[in-house]
């Protein structure tokens, strides 16, 4: 066993590890600002960066939803149009819960 295998399986593996995790986090984090700084911010792309954070939360809920079939569609699209028409971050998360809560409730 090397030194450093020894380390890692000892009682200071998982500190290292999460030590090296937020280092990347950091890193990957500055890099992202400092990238940015560069960069002619332009109306197309203002508007792209503004539909971002919607764009991520979609491509991780998504695959969910798919798995868990109709009531998650169901839930997903309630909360969705709540949001349109809102523009409530919270009230359309307490819609879709509820949607997806009561459609269980009732044994879908």
């Amino acid at each position: 066993m090397t030194s450093f295998e020894a380390i890692a399986a000892g009682p200071w593996g998982a500190a290292l590890a999460i030590a090296a995790m937020a280092a990347v986090t950091f890193f990957c984090r500055i890099a992202g600002v400092v990238v940015m700084s560069r960069v002619r911010i332009t109306p197309r792309m203002e508007r792209g960066l503004r539909a971002l954070p919607g764009s991520i939360i979609m491509a991780t809920i998504l695959p969910v939803v798919l798995d868990n079939g109709l009531p998650a569609m169901i839930a997903l699209t309630v909360t969705v149009l709540t949001m349109v028409f809102t523009r409530f971050d919270l009230a359309a998360l307490f819609v879709g819960l509820g949607t997806l809560s009561l459609i269980r409730a009732l044994g879908f």
